[in-house]
């Protein structure tokens, strides 16, 4: 019997469970959580972007990654790559994937 120290009780043992059927129903939410939240949303912006890597064709005004606005001249499906006239007699080669958008039609013209 001390004065300055408090004497210490031992604490019950948890009750533990027999199965771990709720370790499993805590890894499926996550999983859902994980699927839904992660994976599906990612993977229907890929699809979306592969969609748009097929429909280029001459014409189109296009927006790059780096942001570089123009028209696309020449397109080469068995390469990958594009030409983009950003300006009369400026003519860039960029790779399909760095294209971020399609522009509406005069976009180039209003800027």
């Amino acid at each position: 019997m001390s004065l300055f120290i408090s004497q210490a009780h031992a604490a019950a043992a948890p009750a533990q469970s027999a199965d771990g059927t709720s370790m499993l129903i805590m890894l499926a939410v996550f999983g859902l959580v994980f699927y839904f939240m992660i994976y599906r949303p990612q993977a229907k912006r890929v699809k979306e972007h592969k969609n748009l890597m097929s429909a280029l064709s001459k014409g189109d005004e296009v927006l790059t990654q780096g942001g570089i606005v123009g028209k696309i001249v020449k397109v080469s499906d068995e390469k990958d790559f594009i030409v983009v006239s950003i300006a009369e007699g400026t003519e860039v080669t960029v790779q399909k994937g760095a294209i971020n958008a399609v522009l509406p039609k005069g976009t180039m013209k209003s800027l």
